[in-house]
């Protein structure tokens, strides 16, 4: 018997088809994915890569963290890699020690920003010393993870901008990531450093997507045809003035330049990424070229990280400044209640209105 396919029944086949090829294609394109995902991808690589790197802090376990970002790690790589420790900062600071002189690579949660002060003599004193203080004989291949400054409603003991504190301290290394796709590749970066490495992540940027595929930029990672260690990045082309920002200020300083261009002005932005080591390179190449620069930074300004990143460009391009370079920070007061946070973090306006400041007229 011979079977008839009539011309409906044929497009709906067609369609079909249709359906599941773009289905198919939209199931391979690159995805949504959060800054947190970013980080728990690297955290989950880098235990898989590594038996010696070992994860723990104040309810990073089971509950996976306050922010989430050791979710499902236990349940996948087992209580001896992923684990809960008492509420002791200066002990979980220890314990790293003991396990990174070792041969371990510890990546140790500090809930909260100002909840690591308890662990600074640890860090300050060994952490940090250790290196030198044995001639180079004993290294420390240490993470710490700090969730840090504003913007998520948080009192001062839940936020807090305190990278100027480490990145003072000679032997650690300080890295502040700004995009999802720096997330993950830092932090991977930071787990295979043979140095101790600070790492700050910016709080309200947890919940921030960007459409990108993990798994291309794992290979890229593995095939280490991209490094972001010690190297800072252009976020945005501009010939008038160069925003210089990192961690939660850069998108600020983007959102900036993005308005200053309705007005016909051209700001560049450059994502400082890595504190210690500072890439003066890429930083002073962008003001040389524009000439004039503000420093964005949620810390207070005095004796800050933004305070060296000024002193650093007026000494490096004082001959291509066609003005001082000028700061946009946090007050110099502690982090203020929620409801006022609004008037201490950096702002659009601000940025504008010293950007306004450069001398123009001259």
């Amino acid at each position: 018997m011979t079977t008839v396919t009539t011309s409906s029944e044929a497009n709906g086949n067609v369609s079909a088809a249709t359906a599941r090829a773009a289905a198919r294609d939209a199931a391979a394109a690159p995805q949504p994915t959060t800054f947190a995902k970013a980080l728990n991808t690297a955290l989950a690589d880098a235990l898989e890569a590594d038996a010696g790197v070992v994860l723990f802090g104040e309810d990073i376990g089971t509950l996976g963290g306050v922010f989430r970002i050791t979710d499902g790690l236990t349940a996948r790589f087992g209580e001896q890699r992923c684990f809960d420790t008492p509420l002791a900062e200066s002990g979980i600071a220890g314990m790293a020690i003991g396990m990174a002189m070792n041969g371990m690579r510890p990546v140790m949660e500090m809930q909260f920003d100002a909840f690591a002060y308890p662990a600074l003599e640890q860090i300050f004193s060994h952490v940090a010393k250790m290196h030198n203080r044995t001639r180079g004989a004993v290294k420390l291949p240490l993470v710490i993870r700090i969730p840090y400054a504003g913007g998520i409603g948080g009192v001062e003991h839940h936020c807090d901008s305190s990278e100027s504190y480490y990145a003072h301290t000679p032997g650690l290394k300080v890295y502040t990531p700004a995009t999802v796709a720096d997330a993950y590749r830092m932090l991977r970066e930071a787990i295979d450093s043979d140095d101790p490495v600070v790492f700050f992540e910016p709080k309200k940027m947890y919940w921030s997507k960007e459409t990108l595929d993990l798994d291309a930029l794992r290979a890229e990672y593995d095939a280490g045809t991209h490094r972001a260690e010690g190297r800072a990045a252009i976020a945005r082309t501009g010939s008038d003035a160069t925003l210089i920002a990192y961690g939660p200020s850069v998108p600020t300083a983007l959102a900036a330049a993005a308005a200053a261009a309705e007005e016909g002005r051209s700001l560049e932005v450059v994502d400082v990424r890595s504190i210690v080591p500072f890439d003066d390179e890429t930083v002073c190449a962008s003001v040389r070229k524009t000439g004039r620069a503000v420093v964005i930074a949620e810390t207070p300004g005095f004796a800050s990280v933004a305070s060296e990143i000024t002193a650093r460009v007026q000494e490096r391009c004082f001959h291509s400044l066609a003005a001082p370079v000028l700061r946009v920070t946090g007050f110099d007061v502690p982090f203020p209640a929620p409801k006022l946070e609004h008037y201490f973090l950096p702002s659009v306006d601000r940025i504008l209105d010293a950007v306004d400041e450069l001398q123009w007229e001259d």
